[in-house]
């Protein structure tokens, strides 16, 4: 099945290890990875956490809980996520597109 470019959805082998690579970098080289989106603290001011909040977002692979697919949450889909549909920040990517549209 044919996506459009860009999305996480039926990512290549090469595309899963080149987000795995990013996720397993420390988290300074991870900040200035080329594939890094910035993160816009001013639209994560709705979030009341302890904790801290992104820096920056970056793609992260999944595997979906429903059917086992390997899928990628996108730096930006988390962007738009989190700052956007004011999303909760503990909030992870746990199913694949299919079976989310399947509901």
């Amino acid at each position: 099945m044919p996506t459009k470019p860009g999305t996480g959805r039926n990512p290549s082998a090469k595309q899963l290890r080149a987000a795995e690579h990013v996720l397993n970098l420390n988290p300074l080289q991870r900040k200035t990875h080329p594939s890094a989106i910035q993160a816009d603290p001013n639209k994560l001011a709705h979030i009341n956490t302890y904790g801290s909040l992104p820096e920056y977002y970056v793609d992260q692979p999944f595997t979906c809980r429903k059917c086992g697919k390997r899928e990628i949450w996108k730096a930006t889909d988390q962007k738009w996520y989190y700052e956007e549909a004011r999303g909760h920040i503990d909030a992870k990517a746990v199913e694949c597109h299919d079976c989310r549209t399947k509901k």
